[in-house]
Parts: C-alpha cells; structure tokens; sequence
C-alpha cells in the first residue's frame, strides 16, 4: 500500500464541481481583487472564528506582521514566541524590527509554556503570541492572565488551527487578535497563498484594512505607509466553498487521530498530551520517538509519506545565525525526536490501520 503524507488532488477532489463553480463566478464577475467574494468570505470566517472582525491578506505571515504593525510594536520592543514553532512566527517579528523572545514548550503538550512566559518578561516586553501547534490551541487562559497583569497584547497564532477550541470557543477568537494562513495544505486551504486576521478591536481592523491596502482606505489616498497584501478573490470563492465543509472535515481528522491514538497506544511512541478542554483539529498528527530517523526510512520503505515539522528549530536557523539565543534543550530535543504521520480528512480505515501496523512492526 502507498500513502502519500499528503495528497492535495485527493484533498479537493471532493470539492471539485463546487470549486470550478465558484471561480467561473469570479471569472464572470471581472473584479479580482477587494470585491465581493473576499467581504463574503471576511464575513463568514469571522462569524465561525466568533470574532467581530476578519481582514483577508494574502499569507499567514502578513497577518502576524500586519497584526504586530496595527499595534505600533517596533524597533526597542520584544514579543514573547514559542521556541517551537515554525520560522513564520518569528519571521513576523523580525519583520518589525522587534526583539524576538523565544520560551520553551511544554514537555506534553509540546505549546509554548505559560510557567516559563514570565520569567522572559522584561519592561519592553509588548506582546505574547502563543502558537496552536498541530491544531491544538495553547494553554490561553494562564496566558491571558499573565499577559493582562503585565498589560500586554495577545496574538494568536492560528495558522495550523482553523476550527479548533478552547473552552468551547474557537480559535481566532481567543486574543487580541489572531493570523491565520490559508497555505493548501491547511485545513482550510486555498489553491494558492492566503492569510486572514480576525479581532474583536474595530480600531485594529480599520488600520489593518489601510495597512493591506498600500495604507489607503480611499483610492489614490494613503494616510499611512501600507503594504501590499490582499486577499484576491479566486481564493476567497474557493475558501468559502471549503469552509462549509471545514468542521465535517475536521470531525474526520479527529476520527483518524482516535483510530491513531487506539492503535498506537502501549507502542515506545510517545503522543502528544491534549487537554480537556482543548479540541484540537489535528492538523498534524505528530508522535515522539529517539529513533525518528529510523521509523521515518523504515515507513518509507513500505510505501508510508512521512514529514518532520520541524527538523531544524528556529534558533539554529541560518537566518538567525550571529544572535545571542539562551539554550533552548527542550525544543531541540523535541525536534531531534518528532515525526508527523499521514493525517487528512479524507484517509480510509484501512490506511490509518496499515501506518499504525507499519510503526508497531518497526518496534516490534
């Protein structure tokens, strides 16, 4: 049996005659860029998120920086990140001019760690921005509390979280503000680059609209120096056709994460810990093992796709290399360890069965 880690044609196969449909529509319309397809989608993805805001930009990473830029976090300021996240998060910061701080995760969770948040904050700490890491939200409430004694804003990292909760409420609705990416291998993915921001704070999203739209809310008018970063509206008709299918899809990943959890049990493996009162979305399925390397060759050798998200962290980056980082052994050794299995809302039994006799096999 061959099991692709992901087979994105698989993916949207089902959605395929709505799809078509829905650019014909924008082919038709002849307004490609800020019309009514992307306020359509703006508005249905921040009533899902619970949010009072969406602003549809064109990547997850302009969300971060866009959102870090609507609240004036620059050059002498610091935001507190996972240590254990992709380069995005951090990248978003860099963008600004801002001091990144990173903290390591928790060992069972593998989110950033709310205990080691305060010890990293300093007087110029601005902002905390928790990333929900393969689907399951952090640890929001002992953040948020942190953060409102030292007065500092939260920023959602929401890119691998579409759809998830915390306490009942969704992802995107959790902060101050959260980024989200619509890459086409996330949950709710695009057939191209895509990112959204939502907010409840009216005053962030009407700059945030000035900010994506070379700082114009008026054409040929720019009050303030923007960017170029739009949403189009190819991408938004295709998001909104998929994003009526995103909890159906979502309660599937959930499926084939139980059916991986039953089988994979009492296995050397470690799992990922997820809390009561999460409901993670499993954009990933992740598992923790020293002998990664030889279960990912041994997987590939019977026809298993397997990813490590991510083999190199942050720190060791070259991007960052030169800059004084504090040791960071959790986070290295975490991503000495992982390895992410198949996981898609569209896998069959009897494939999530053959990769968890494919692990087994490989200990036993």
């Amino acid at each position: 049996m061959l099991i692709d880690f992901l087979n994105l044609g698989r993916a949207n196969a089902r959605y395929e005659p709505a799809i078509r449909e829905a650019i014909d529509r924008v082919l038709r319309s002849g307004y490609y860029i800020l019309g009514e397809e992307t306020a359509a989608f703006e508005r249905e993805f921040a009533q899902y998120c619970g949010a009072r805001h969406c602003i549809g930009v064109a990547n997850g990473l302009d969300a971060l920086h866009l959102i870090l830029r609507g609240y004036g976090i620059g050059a002498g300021d610091e935001v507190i990140v996972p240590a254990n996240t992709f380069i995005a998060t951090w990248l978003a910061v860099s963008l600004v001019g801002a001091r990144i701080v990173p903290v390591e995760p928790d060992d069972t969770s593998w989110n950033i760690d709310p205990k080691r948040i305060e010890e990293a904050i300093t007087p110029r700490t601005r902002a905390i921005m928790p990333v929900h890491l393969y689907g399951a939200p952090a640890d929001m409430d002992a953040i948020r509390d942190i953060a409102q004694v030292h007065r500092l804003r939260v920023i959602e990292d929401a890119a691998q979280a579409h759809g998830a909760r915390y306490h009942g409420r969704r992802a995107g609705s959790l902060g101050d503000a959260a980024g989200f990416s619509f890459y086409p291998g996330k949950n709710l993915g695009a057939l191209g680059d895509g990112g959204a921001i939502t907010t409840d704070d009216d005053e962030l999203a009407e700059g945030l609209r000035k900010l994506r739209n070379y700082g114009s809310s008026v054409k040929y008018r720019h009050e303030v120096e923007g960017v170029n970063s739009r949403l189009d509206e190819m991408q938004s008709a295709v998001l909104r056709v998929k994003l009526q299918h995103l909890d159906e899809d979502n309660a599937r990943r959930a499926a084939v994460a139980a059916r991986y959890r039953e089988a994979l049990a009492g296995t050397p493996v470690e799992l990922i810990g997820v809390p009561g009162n999460v409901e993670s979305v499993w954009h990933l399925f992740v598992v923790r093992t020293p002998k990664r390397n030889a279960l990912r060759d041994y997987l590939a050798s019977h026809g298993i796709g397997t990813q490590i998200h991510y083999p190199v962290p942050c720190h060791r980056q070259e991007a960052f290399a030169g800059q004084a980082w504090p040791a960071l052994p959790v986070t290295e050794r975490l991503q000495s360890e992982i390895l992410s299995l198949p996981m898609a809302p569209y896998l069959g039994a009897d494939e999530v069965d053959y990769v968890a006799e494919q692990v087994r096999a490989f200990f036993a």
